[in-house]
């Protein structure tokens, strides 16, 4: 069974977002500007920001785009490839193809294929949508 491992809120104003889960909920927020995006911990973490306790999820806080308007959830995959097969077959619409995320893992966001409302998405950690050939090493000896 694969489970929820992050949610996102989209948001018109990320200050203002910010100041409200931090004031009404207690959430630690970080900053990811490159990004348009806000890391929201809805409980303590350890030093390689993993969360300390299970049961509990942490998320983010994105600028309301074209692609992320309403709340959505990514759930945690073994393989981004398996799990886009088994959306298709289970009729599910892919809506964002497989992505690298900042060398932390990789994603591709999904729906039911009942509009445009019930967006989810695939996580694999520590996956990456690319490889990195291995590197040649090349002597040359000898004289013109």
């Amino acid at each position: 069974m694969d489970s929820v491992v992050h949610f996102e809120i989209p948001a018109d104003d990320l200050t203002r977002s910010k100041k409200f889960y931090t004031e009404a909920f207690g959430w630690e927020t970080e900053d990811y500007p490159q990004m348009d995006y806000v890391i929201a911990r809805t409980g303590e973490v350890d030093k390689d920001r993993m969360l300390k306790k299970t049961g509990i999820i942490n998320g983010g806080i994105a600028s309301r785009t074209g692609f992320i308007k309403v709340p959505s959830f990514a759930i945690n995959v073994d393989s981004i490839e398996d799990a886009v097969e088994r959306v298709k077959k289970a009729g599910g619409k892919i809506v964002k193809e497989k992505m690298d995320i900042d060398g932390m893992g990789a994603i591709a966001s999904f729906g039911q294929g009942m509009g445009d409302q019930d967006i989810a998405a695939a996580w694999a950690k520590g996956a990456v949508w690319f490889k990195v050939p291995a590197s040649v090493k090349i002597n040359l000896k000898g004289s013109r």
